[in-house]
């Protein structure tokens, strides 16, 4: 199976399944002298891991990072850093019946049409838990990140009909409520719809959104390696999400270029944007401005009501899914939503260190 590595300097490759014995990444292209233990990775795998509420699936597993590599004495060595995370709560048997069906709204069809068989123990490598070797690696990133003083905040904006009030954005409420929103009292008017949802055994979709603080103007290129484009990929690349938009998104199709184009103007000194309907990137390269990204996530696709489908045998049936199921994604998501963007701009900005000789002239030339 190709592709299941993503960068090109900074570069991941993500391994094992849902109900395998474990699952992990290999990050390759880590400079050396980065410090970094297994806490720095753990923080933010907590913020993924299931059975942390009864917005999440009642799966319970502890997500321990492993370093198995790359690091010593505290600091990363510039070799690969191997990561393992240990499946210690499968229950690969409430999932043997669905080997003869396909569910709706996965990725069960999809795998035997391509590979000509599946792994339908929870959905294998499609599963949402591959997404735990994501995070592991954007942890390092998003540290690297930080040295720089780059940071990247995702959160909840909306689950189905209700949006956080941005006029009332609280940091801290991200961390600590069920949803992760950063409006409490949306949080709470979103619990209550998510209670009605799951007692007519449905689920919900909704929207995440990140901003990006401190990222340098001149980060992408104007072609193919677009800075936004690769952050759509990157975004597109988690299973649920649908739809990407960066900065005003697609309202920019109802708006005169008046009102869509960002002013330029001088700001302490120096060049800045009086507006940010573009996001922070213009023509595929960052402007400076804060990077802003929202990503559509569909509702859960394992639900427990009654659905239509066809099994392995061509026959039209009704089936009624069993096992441990997130309500909502969106929750668990903002961590997986962080980690590729994080992921996705350190390797632009190890790609960007060759853009002008006099970077390069300046590291290397030789001083008297």
């Amino acid at each position: 199976m190709a592709g299941s590595t993503y960068g090109t300097i900074f570069k991941i490759m993500t391994w094992g399944e849902s109900h395998g014995k474990a699952l992990g990444v290999v990050v390759d292209g880590c400079p050396a002298g980065l410090s970094l233990c297994e806490e720095d990775i753990q923080v933010y795998l907590d913020r993924r891991k299931p059975g942390q509420s009864r917005l999440s699936t009642p799966r319970r597993e502890d997500d321990t990072v492993e370093i198995l590599s790359g690091v010593f004495e505290g600091r990363t060595t510039g070799t690969p850093i191997s990561l393992m995370i240990r499946n210690t709560s499968q229950r690969s048997a409430d999932y043997s019946e669905i080997a003869s069906y396909y569910r709706p709204g996965h990725a069960d069809y999809t795998f035997d049409a391509k590979y000509g068989f599946r792994d339908y123990r929870g959905g294998g490598r499609s599963s949402g838990r591959e997404t735990a070797g994501r995070v592991a690696a954007g942890a390092i990133a998003a540290k690297l990140l930080k040295e720089m003083g780059i940071t990247v905040t995702a959160y909840t904006r909306s689950i189905g009909p209700i949006e956080a009030d941005m006029s009332r954005f609280d940091r801290d409420a991200i961390l600590s409520t069920p949803t992760a929103m950063p409006d409490r009292e949306a949080s709470l008017r979103a619990e209550a719809f998510l209670k009605e949802t799951m007692e007519e055994l449905d689920s919900s979709g909704g929207v995440l959104e990140c901003i990006v603080d401190g990222l340098p103007a001149g980060i992408g290129d104007p072609v193919f390696e677009k800075l936004d484009a690769n952050l759509g990929k990157a975004l597109l690349s988690i299973g649920a999400v649908k739809a990407v938009e960066i900065g005003d998104g697609v309202r920019v199709s109802k708006a005169k270029g008046s009102e869509n184009n960002d002013s330029f103007c001088i700001l302490d000194g120096r060049i800045s944007k009086r507006t940010n309907h573009a996001g922070g990137i213009l023509g595929g390269i960052s402007d400076g401005s804060p990077l802003l990204l929202r990503a559509h996530v569909k509702p859960t696709p394992s639900i427990f009501k009654p659905q239509n489908t066809v099994n392995t045998d061509k026959e039209e049936i009704s089936v009624q899914i069993k096992g441990r199921h997130d309500p909502v994604i969106l929750p668990r998501a903002v961590v997986v939503m962080e980690s590729m963007v994080a992921l996705t701009l350190i390797d632009a900005l190890m790609l960007n260190m060759s853009a002008r000789a006099e970077n390069l002239i300046r590291f290397y030339k030789k001083t008297p």
